[in-house]
């Protein structure tokens, strides 16, 4: 009869275990901003889904996808959340993040010329520099506009980006030097 408690303690412990991971997986793949497009308007739209809500039903096996947040909102917070289905589909694929992260592979930083590597969010994140040659940081637009802003806008890396907003700022504390071949040949 004592070996019963310890076996029943251990299935409950795994059932926990369990349930709390495929909660936490789905979670964490619902999680973040998306872009897609408004089945009414067509127009890109910035999406949050309920992500906590859904990685807790899923713990009884009902997830079921609603919005917490849309850039439409609130003038059409009633609308039937038909974009969810394009989440379902590629929950990847709308991620803010990925969009941006595709988009920087294979370019180089408008003004040092260096190619993107990979890109920490958490840590210097990259820039963009607009035709006025102003720089803005990625996470300061609309995530509505983003891909519009995308086609028109240059990749800056982080260093280029400070090093251009003090110069544009504080434009007294800056000292511009000519390139000169010596110079030039110490920074390769």
């Amino acid at each position: 009869m004592d070996f019963i408690v310890p076996i029943v303690a251990m299935a409950v412990a795994v059932f926990l275990f369990v349930t709390l991971r495929r909660s936490f997986h789905a979670y964490l793949k619902l999680r973040g901003e998306r872009i897609v497009s408004c089945p009414e308007t067509h127009k890109p739209a910035a999406v949050r889904v309920a992500a906590g809500k859904a990685a807790l039903e899923s713990t009884v096996g009902d997830e079921q996808l609603r919005l917490n947040a849309c850039s439409r909102w609130p003038e059409k917070e009633a609308c039937g959340q038909e974009c969810l289905a394009q989440i379902q589909e590629a929950p990847k694929a709308c991620l803010v993040w990925t969009i941006i992260n595709q988009w920087y592979q294979g370019q180089n930083c408008a003004y040092g010329h260096k190619p993107f590597g990979e890109i920490h969010w958490h840590d210097h994140p990259p820039a963009l520099l607009d035709n006025d040659l102003k720089t803005v940081q990625w996470n300061e637009i609309p995530a509505e506009k983003l891909q519009e802003v995308l086609s028109t806008h240059w990749p800056v890396c982080w260093n280029c980006h400070i090093a251009e907003s003090i110069r544009r700022e504080h434009r007294e504390l800056v000292v511009d030097r000519p390139a000169t071949a010596l110079r030039m040949s110490l920074l390769k």
